[in-house]
């Protein structure tokens, strides 16, 4: 699975329902409405890098309101649900050696 980050700016007028037609886009897992410079992220999984220019270029980048975007390709995942697994496993481990 391939994930992008895109950073997106909206028309602020119009961030709600920019949000929205971006989450029911094909290939766009979620949305967030950020604080900051950018306005909305949205996180892009695909199964082949091709289909990041249908999901970005030819979507992401045609939705009314949105004036600007900047995909960021993730190389690894990292996530708390990871770090509980791997800690997880190693309390049984250890639980088994002393019993």
């Amino acid at each position: 699975m391939i994930t992008a980050i895109v950073l997106i700016q909206a028309e602020v007028d119009r961030i709600p329902e920019v949000a929205e037609a971006l989450a029911e886009l094909d290939g766009v897992s979620e949305v967030y409405s950020v604080t900051g410079e950018i306005d909305l992220i949205a996180i892009v999984r695909v199964r082949r890098h091709e289909e990041l220019a249908d999901v970005i270029a030819d979507r992401v980048g045609k939705v009314q309101g949105v004036r600007h975007s900047a995909t960021h390709i993730a190389f690894r995942t990292y996530s708390q649900h990871d770090l509980e697994a791997a800690f997880a496993l190693g309390l049984e481990e250890s639980e088994t050696r002393v019993v």
